[in-house]
C-alpha cells in the first residue's frame, strides 16, 4: 500500500483508525493491525502508536494483544489488569488453554 505522507504522526494516525475499526468484543494482534494498516512485519510500530496515544483517548488500545492472545503490558491497575477489565466489559476474558483468543479474535 503506497501513502502520501509517511510521517511519524500520519503513521500513527493510520494504526490507531485501524484499532477503532476492531468491533466491540473482538481483539487483534499487534501483527493483524501492522497488516491492516497496510505495513506487513511492523507489528513494534502499532505498540509504538499505542504508547503515543494521548490521555483519556477514545481509541479502543485494550482490544490489541500480542500474538499469544494476551496482553503485553505489565501487570498493575495501569496495565495489564485494566486492559483484562475493558475487555471483561465486553465480554472477552482471554484465559489460556480457553480457546477465548480464537473465539473473540478479529479476521
Amino acid at each position: 500500500m503506497d501513502h502520501d505522507d509517511d510521517s511519524p504522526e500520519s503513521i500513527d494516525q493510520r494504526i490507531w483508525l485501524t484499532v477503532c475499526a476492531i468491533p466491540r468484543g473482538m481483539v487483534a494482534t499487534y501483527g493483524d493491525i501492522a497488516q491492516r494498516a497496510g505495513m506487513p512485519g511492523a507489528a513494534r510500530r502499532v505498540g509504538v502508536a499505542l504508547r503515543r496515544l494521548p490521555r483519556g483517548t477514545s481509541v479502543p488500545w485494550y482490544r490489541v494483544v500480542n500474538a499469544s492472545g494476551r496482553s503485553s503490558l505489565p501487570p498493575g491497575p495501569d496495565g495489564a489488569d485494566r486492559q483484562h477489565a475493558l475487555l471483561q466489559e465486553e465480554g472477552v476474558a482471554l484465559l489460556p488453554g480457553t480457546g477465548a483468543f480464537r473465539k473473540h479474535r478479529w479476521r
